[in-house]
């Protein structure tokens, strides 16, 4: 397989880095603000299990950690298995939260950018809520 071209997708969150860390990484807490997984995710073993347009897809999320990391691997219904680089890591008093889109084989440019778009969105989710916290708006 030849290297895949990978574009780093970040924002800046006004919350420490531990705090952001210890929500973004919690599954359940997920669907609040990535929507790809929007209609939840249930635990099944080490897994958990998510329903989309094209099926159950299973999500297997790397071990709690005190580095920041909430890389997780995505096993579609076609078999395809998918690994999503997540990272929160210090930045001042806040957060940077990044994220590694990969273009996947056969994926057109459309498709690279939509998906690039729709990752920026989550992220701007993930930090909207965060900072709500912050002034005491949101639970």
């Amino acid at each position: 397989m030849s290297v895949m071209t990978a574009r780093i997708i970040h924002t800046s969150i006004a919350r420490p880095w531990t705090e952001v860390y210890d929500f973004a990484s919690k599954p359940q807490e997920m669907p609040r603000w990535a929507s790809g997984l929007s209609e939840g995710l249930r635990p099944d073993g080490e897994d958990w299990v998510t329903s989309g347009p094209l099926g159950e897809a299973r999500v297997r999320f790397c071990p709690p950690n005190t580095l920041g990391v909430i890389d997780h691997l995505v096993t579609l219904p076609d078999g395809t298995a998918v690994h999503n680089a997540l990272r929160v890591v210090p930045n001042g008093d806040g957060a940077e939260v990044m994220f590694t889109l990969l273009r996947q084989p056969g994926m057109s440019n459309t498709d690279f950018e939509r998906d690039a778009a729709w990752v920026q969105k989550d992220l701007k989710q993930l930090k909207d809520i965060m900072e709500k916290r912050q002034n005491g708006t949101e639970g």
